[in-house]
C-alpha cells in the first residue's frame, strides 16, 4: 500500500506535492487528471490494481478537499 498512499519518490521534502498544490488552490484539477489517468491504463499495466488503487486514493483525496471547502453538501 505504501506504493499508493504515499511512495518515498513523493516525500522528498517537508511536504508532498500534493500539499503545495493543495495550498496553491490546484489540487483539484490535479487529482481529477490522475484519477482519469489512472483509470484509463490501468488494464494496459502488469498491476492493474495497483493504478486502480492510485486513481481511488486522488478521488478519495478530492472528495476530502471537496468536503473541507464546505462545496460537498
Amino acid at each position: 500500500m505504501e506504493k499508493v498512499n504515499h511512495p518515498k519518490h513523493y516525500n522528498v521534502g517537508n511536504i508532498e506535492v500534493i500539499e503545495y498544490l493543495k495550498d496553491q488552490g490546484l489540487a483539484e484539477d490535479f487529482c481529477i487528471g490522475n484519477v482519469i489517468k489512472y483509470v484509463s491504463r490501468h488494464r494496459h499495466k502488469s498491476n492493474p490494481l495497483e493504478d486502480l488503487k492510485k486513481a481511488m486514493w486522488y478521488l478519495e483525496y478530492l472528495i476530502k478537499i471537496t468536503n473541507e471547502k464546505g462545496s460537498g453538501k
